[in-house]
């Protein structure tokens, strides 16, 4: 099975669409890369453990930050290697023409 590629960008401050992982996929690995376009910004990657599905609604979620990714600005990388049902990223401080892009490898 080959592997499963999401990209998002977020200009400025903001949330992004969150990333479903395939959770019965095993082993459960999945890359995260952040790359940045500015040094002014502040962002963290999140996930949840709520469940993903056509009714999720990403405001109800309780959402995480990943231990690797938090209060970054700069790129940086990191793994989840236990399943999450979504991962996001959330732009905290940003001037209005800096982007994030984030990248998820799911190997599968």
């Amino acid at each position: 099975m080959p592997s499963m590629r999401f990209s998002v960008t977020q200009a400025g401050s903001g949330i992004t669409t969150p990333y479903f992982p395939d959770t019965y996929v095993r082993p459960f690995n999945i890359g995260v890369g952040t790359v940045i376009n500015s040094t002014a910004v502040f962002f963290t990657v999140e996930h949840t453990f709520d469940y993903g599905s056509s009714a999720f609604i990403s405001s109800n979620a309780t959402w995480f930050p990943n231990s690797g990714i938090t209060g970054r600005s700069c790129n940086t990388d990191g793994n989840y290697a236990f399943p999450v049902s979504a991962i996001r990223l959330n732009v905290s401080s940003a001037a209005s023409s800096a982007t994030v892009r984030l990248v998820v490898l799911q190997a599968g």
